[in-house]
């Protein structure tokens, strides 16, 4: 595997303690670790790009294992943000029907995703053609497989649901 790959790994961890170590409010913490995500997402795509893959193997195991640690901060910290931004004014109880509310949607979200929740986390790996290689369409899947549409190059059939797992 290409160490190039868990080192954009430690140096995002990295930078992420020290911004939680200096950060003053969810919010504005929320906000600087998107625009972090964002450059270090550029970043990685960058070097796939130009420098590809060397073998099948890699390519699933980068996007198995490499890609969603830095799309699933993204979407964390953009929740956060998002549920932070629009959390009511007012008494305990707006403020808990509120995240009771976007629990719900949560878990809705896993419910419909169940099939590759199941076999992401128990380490399967019969079916990694298909979910971890670019340009393998299945409808079959029950997949949001359109997602691929926006980025091909840097897109594989489960991206949206492997990193919420």
């Amino acid at each position: 595997m290409d160490k190039q790959y868990e080192n954009y790994v430690q140096n995002l961890e990295h930078k992420i303690e020290e911004l939680t170590a200096e950060a003053e409010n969810p919010i504005g913490l929320a906000h600087q670790l998107i625009e972090l995500l964002l450059g270090c997402m550029a970043e990685l795509k960058s070097y796939v790009m130009e420098n590809g893959f060397k073998n099948v193997d890699e390519e699933i195991y980068f996007f198995k294992h490499i890609k969603p640690v830095f799309l699933s901060k993204l979407i964390y910290h953009n929740a956060i943000y998002k549920i932070e931004t629009k959390k009511p004014y007012g008494n305990g109880k707006a403020i808990k029907k509120y995240i009771g509310n976007e629990l719900a949607k949560l878990k809705r979200y896993f419910d419909n995703n169940l099939d590759f929740y199941k076999y992401y986390r128990t380490n399967n790996t019969y079916l990694d053609e298909k979910y971890f290689i670019r340009g393998k369409y299945d409808i079959k899947l029950s997949l949001d497989w359109i997602y691929q549409l926006k980025c091909p190059p840097f897109a594989t059939a489960n991206c949206p649901l492997r990193v919420e797992v």
